[in-house]
C-alpha cells in the first residue's frame, strides 16, 4: 500500500504544467549527450552524477515519442514508491506489521519525498538505495553471511556512485550495529570506500562546481534542527518498546539514520560549505520510521490517547494538502526553462543577440534552443557539449565588448533583482557595455528570471 500510495503521488501532476527547472535542463541536456561527449564533460565536472546521466541517456534512447518529462522524471518517481515500499517492509521487521505500513505512508506523504519524486535528478534514487541497503543491513544483522554482507555492499556502493554523500548513511549504520558484527560491517563499508574512492579523487578535483553553496542558513538550521526534535520525541515515547526479534531496534537504527548524515555536513561548514538537504535526502527514512511507529503506539493504546492520535493524524494530512498542491506548479521550484524560453520568443523577435547574465543560466535555453534561434550568443566561444561543459565557455572580455558594440539591439537573461552577481571580467564587461551604450527597453519577469531587451541609445 504505500508503495501504490507514493506512486500514485508521484504520478499526479508530474509534468508540473510542463515547466522543468535549470537543474534538470542540466540532466535533460547531459542526458542527450553521446556517451562520447558525456565522458569527456564528466572528466571535467558533475562526475559524480555521472552514473545517473548514462541511466537517462539510455532511457532517453529507448523513449521513443514518449513526453520527454515523463522519461525524465520516471525514474525517480518509480524510485521513491519502491523506497516507501522497502521503509514499510524495515519498519516491519523492527517494530512490527503495524508500524511498518504506517511507516511507509508517513515517508510517501513527507513533503521533501514528494518534491524530489517528481525531479529529474538522481536524490530519489539514492534514497531508495540506501533504504534498500538498510534492509539489507538488518538481514545481514539477523543471518551474518558473506553473501548477505556482499549484498549489503553492493547496494550501498551503488547508492554512493549514485551520489557521493550516500556514503554518510555508513556513520548511521555503524552507530545502529551491535558491537558482535561490526567487524563484518567494517569490511563491507572498506569494500564501498575503495569502489568510491575513484569518483572521490575525479570529484575532489571539480570542487569548484559546489563553490556556490554558501553558508548555513536560518531556514536550513531550522529544518534540522526541527526534523531532529520530532525524531528525539518520537524516540522518547518508543522507549522500551521491542516487539521484534530483530538484533537492532528501530530507534536505534532510525535516528541516526534521520539526523548522523545532516549533522555531518553541518559540522563541515566551517572548512567548506556542503550542506544542501536534498544530499541527505533518505534521512528522511528515518523520520517515518520513528513518526510511524509512534502513531502505531499512541493509536494501539487506546482511550483518549488514541482519539487525540487520530485528529493529530487528520489534521496533519489536511495540513499537507496546500504543500501537496503547491508542489506541483511551477513556482515551487527555483526558475521555470519553458517560461523563460516563451518569454524569449515573445520579447526578443526583433533583437539581433542574446547575453546570458550570468553565463550559467545559458542552460535557460538548453532544452529548448529554437528559443533563441536566429539571435547571437554574443559571449559564446564553444556551445556546451563541444566544450565538454555544463554551460559552454565564453570568449575573453574584450572581445565580448566588441561584439556587443557590434550589435544594435540585445535580449539578456538575467537573474532576479537583487541576487549576487558574478564579479570575473567577462559579466563585468557585459554590464559596463549595457550601462554605457544601451538603454532598457522593456522587461518581463517570469520564474527566477529577468528577460530584459536593451537597445543603442534613441532606438528602443
Amino acid at each position: 500500500m504505500p508503495a501504490a500510495l507514493s506512486l500514485a503521488l508521484g504520478l499526479w501532476g508530474v509534468r508540473r504544467g510542463g515547466s522543468m527547472w535549470r537543474d534538470e535542463a542540466v540532466t535533460y541536456d547531459m542526458a542527450w549527450r553521446s556517451p562520447g561527449e558525456l565522458w569527456q564533460t564528466l572528466e571535467q565536472i558533475d562526475a559524480v552524477h555521472g552514473l545517473y546521466y548514462l541511466l537517462l541517456h539510455g532511457l532517453f534512447r529507448i523513449s521513443g515519442e514518449v513526453d520527454p518529462l515523463l522519461v525524465l522524471r520516471l525514474p525517480s518517481v518509480l524510485a521513491t514508491a519502491a523506497a516507501a515500499g522497502t521503509v514499510a517492509l524495515l519498519g516491519s521487521r523492527l517494530a512490527g506489521p503495524r508500524a511498518g505500513l504506517s511507516a511507509g505512508v508517513v515517508f510517501a506523504l513527507l513533503p521533501p519525498v514528494q518534491r524530489y519524486a517528481q525531479e529529474g535528478r538522481s536524490y530519489a534514487l539514492v534514497c531508495a538505495l540506501v533504504v534498500w541497503a538498510s534492509y539489507l543491513l538488518i538481514r545481514a544483522v539477523e543471518r551474518p553471511t558473506p553473501r548477505a554482507w556482499t549484498g549489503y555492499a553492493a547496494v550501498m556502493l551503488t547508492a554512493c556512485l549514485l551520489h557521493e554523500f550516500a556514503v554518510l548513511a555508513l556513520a548511521a549504520h555503524l552507530v545502529a550495529l551491535p558491537r558482535a558484527v561490526r567487524r563484518a560491517w567494517v569490511l563491507a563499508a572498506l569494500a564501498v570506500c575503495a569502489g568510491l574512492a575513484p569518483l572521490v579523487v575525479l570529484s575532489t578535483r571539480q570542487s569548484a562546481q559546489v563553490a556556490g553553496i554558501g553558508g548555513l542558513g536560518a531556514d536550513a538550521v531550522a529544518g534540522f534542527v526541527g526534523v531532529t526534535v520530532l525524531g528525539v520525541a518520537c524516540a522518547a515515547l518508543l522507549r522500551g518498546v521491542r516487539r521484534s526479534r530483530s538484533r537492532v531496534g528501530l530507534t536505534a537504527l532510525a535516528l541516526p539514520l534521520l539526523a548522523l548524515p545532516a549533522f555531518l555536513l553541518i559540522a563541515l561548514t566551517p572548512l567548506k560549505p556542503l550542506y544542501v538537504d536534498r544530499y541527505v535526502l533518505y534521512g528522511h527514512a528515518g523520520t517515518a520510521l520513528l513518526v510511524g511507529a509512534t502513531l502505531e503506539r499512541l493509536v494501539r493504546a487506546g482511550g483518549r490517547i488514541r482519539t487525540v492520535a487520530v485528529i493529530a493524524v487528520g489534521a496533519a494530512v489536511l495540513a499537507l494538502l496546500p504543500v501537496t498542491l503547491q508542489l506541483r506548479t511551477p513556482p515551487s521550484r527555483t526558475d521555470d526553462v519553458a517560461a523563460v524560453a516563451e518569454a524569449v520568443r515573445a520579447e526578443g523577435g526583433d533583437a539581433d543577440g542574446v547575453l546570458y547574465m550570468p553565463s550559467r543560466r545559458r542552460v535557460w535555453s538548453l532544452p529548448e534552443p529554437g528559443s533563441v534561434r536566429g539571435l547571437r550568443d554574443l559571449a559564446l566561444d564553444r556551445g556546451p557539449a563541444a566544450s565538454h561543459t555544463l554551460y559552454g565557455t565564453e570568449v575573453a572580455a574584450p572581445v565580448i565588448r566588441s561584439r556587443m558594440l557590434a550589435t544594435t539591439r540585445i535580449v539578456a537573461l538575467r537573474d532576479p533583482a537583487g541576487q549576487p552577481v558574478d564579479q570575473n571580467d567577462r559579466e563585468a564587461a557585459k554590464r559596463r557595455v549595457l550601462a554605457a551604450y544601451f538603454v532598457e527597453c522593456r522587461t518581463r519577469h517570469v520564474l527566477g528570471a529577468r528577460i530584459t531587451v536593451y537597445a543603442r541609445r534613441g532606438l528602443c
